[in-house]
């Protein structure tokens, strides 16, 4: 374990958290020391939940490490029984309590109580929160549905298709909106839904998981391990396909139709959906080939990475995961766009590598959000972890053909809200739009305008007149040479060409700068003056 200000997991108690609170008639017995019962917050005040997790903690002090705190949870077990009557007890340890080595196994199968009680070793010094709910979800089902025998289909002896829905939990980011988008999905297909696990299902709902056809997952950090051994134990096949964007979303719907044996032509065909005009329109040139870095759980990343290429015309400079059971199909995702992966754990990493991509959009988690404030750049909120105000009260899935819509209206709008800049030309002498005011929605940028991030800042009036943009559209419609014989150090500029450069609409301002380093690095100009800046602009007319 590693000591920081912020990090992208908790531990794996918290995972098992998620799946008990997502659940009813379970109950979680967690052997931890009285300052772990922090997690509760997550769900009440992150997550806004109306009830406190059904989790009772042992909160053993210092005073009883003397004593048996063996016998204290044992103790406190046989006390949530008989208050809260749960159909399963879950019994675990928090990473402190991990140290005193307990036993929760061993203790719960000596309870002797009349439910089944099902531990969790969640070995908290190498895994992480999302393994944790994953091997409780599969922990669970297995308790519940272990023992019930594989039966033959029999045809014709069911009317309609169905499925169950794995994966959507407590404290998962818009879960809940993007379970609903699904189910009414599978409905429009003719496809039941037999179950859903783990939110809001209970251990008798478990017991029916076999009945059904096959399984989608929507998460596969949490489900795809309970989902590999349904389709071991029971025969049942899984959705790979994560339906998250225009094409995706068309692929999950045609995977789940072969599934299930029914036709996807009629939903296919979906007139709300907005993305794919917008693509098709004029307004999208302003932002085709915008430099994006992708960061957050596998899962969306590797979808947020498919849409911003595909149906966005964007360019992916950075992909990357904290979600390490993943980090192989991350991996490989990112060599479609001629990437190395980021695999890591470390928000300065993240952030240092975010500074040398030099994107003009982040899609992240709320820590690339608090990056990005410093940086002076526009972010999109993509993946946990996140904060209260990304949980919206309104319907907002992210998943889905209303999902796409979604995507492209938190995707597009940073970008777009400051197209109205350059309007600051005629408002120069006002002091809410002097040289030093940073757009609106980037709230105020720190630091010198001489800093590498200058071109993202957007601190300044576009010039006065045609010239200095026709020097911006000149080299903003180069394309920029090969890099591999030209030195990787970033030319400085004079104060007098740093004040010219600020003149530019600050919409094609990163370009303009990027390709006049590249025209100076070739031609081993150092400093660039104001003359190297009209010299590229000759060069790229040229061309």
């Amino acid at each position: 374990m590693e000591l920081s200000v912020w990090t992208y997991e908790g531990p794996p108690h918290v995972g098992a958290m998620r799946i008990a609170t997502a659940m009813k008639g379970v109950h979680f017995v967690l052997h931890a020391p009285q300052g772990d019962t922090y997690a509760d917050l997550l769900f009440t005040m992150i997550e806004r939940r109306r009830a406190r997790p059904p989790v009772t903690y042992t909160t053993f002090q210092a005073r009883d490490l003397g004593g048996d705190t063996a016998e204290l949870l044992k103790q406190t077990a046989h006390d949530a029984f008989e208050r809260f009557s749960p159909e399963v007890v879950l019994i675990g340890a928090s990473c402190t309590a991990e140290l005193i080595q307990d036993d929760p196994a061993g203790i719960g199968a000596a309870l002797g109580l009349p439910v089944p009680v099902v531990p969790v070793e969640l070995n908290a010094y190498q895994r992480k929160e999302n393994w944790g709910a994953s091997e409780t979800f599969y922990r669970i089902a297995r308790a519940c549905c272990g023992g019930v025998e594989k039966t033959e289909k029999v045809e014709g002896s069911k009317p309609r298709p169905s499925c169950n829905v794995l994966g959507p939990t407590a404290l998962g980011f818009r879960h809940r909106d993007d379970l609903l988008e699904i189910t009414r999905l599978l409905g429009r297909l003719g496809i039941d839904v037999n179950v859903v696990a783990p939110l809001d299902a209970s251990p008798s709902d478990l017991v029916g998981l076999p009945a059904a056809d096959f399984n989608v997952v929507l998460y596969p950090e949490i489900a795809e391990t309970t989902a590999r051994w349904l389709e071991k134990a029971f025969g049942q096949p899984f959705t790979s396909t994560v339906p998250m964007g225009v094409g995706a979303t068309s692929a999950f719907v045609r995977e789940v139709a072969e599934l299930a044996g029914v036709d996807p032509s009629a939903t296919l065909d979906e007139p709300s959906l907005r993305l794919p005009w917008y693509s098709r329109s004029i307004d999208s040139t302003y932002l085709t080939g915008k430099r994006v870095f992708i960061y957050g759980d596998a899962t969306h990343a590797m979808a947020s990475a498919r849409i911003a290429s595909e149906e966005l015309g964007f360019e992916v400079v950075g992909l990357g995961t904290y979600s390490r059971e993943l980090a192989r199909a991350v991996r490989a995702e990112a060599k479609r766009y001629g990437l190395t992966a980021l695999i890591t754990e470390d928000h300065l990493t993240v952030e240092e590598a975010i500074t040398e991509a030099r994107p003009e959009l982040v899609l992240g988690t709320q820590m690339e959000r608090h990056i990005s404030k410093r940086l002076g750049l526009p972010c999109a909120i993509i993946s946990a972890p996140v904060h209260v105000h990304d949980y919206p009260a309104r319907y907002s899935p992210l998943m889905g053909f209303e999902g796409a819509n979604v995507i492209f209206d938190t995707w597009v709008h940073p970008l777009m809200m400051g197209l109205e800049e350059h309007l600051l030309g005629m408002f120069r002498e006002d002091f809410e739009f002097a040289d030093g005011a940073a757009p609106s929605h980037l709230g105020h940028v720190g630091g010198p305008v001489e800093d590498t991030r200058v071109e993202n800042q957007a601190l300044d009036r576009p010039a006065d007149g045609p010239e200095l943009l026709s020097v911006a559209h000149a080299i903003e419609n180069l394309t920029p040479v090969s890099t591999s014989a030209v030195s990787d150090a970033t030319p400085e500029w004079t104060a007098e060409a740093v004040k010219e450069l600020k003149k530019i609409p600050f919409f094609v301002r990163g370009k303009a700068r990027r390709n006049t380093e590249q025209f100076a690095r070739e031609r081993c100009y150092h400093p660039i003056t104001l003359e190297t800046l009209y010299e590229a602009k000759a060069h790229f007319q040229g061309r």
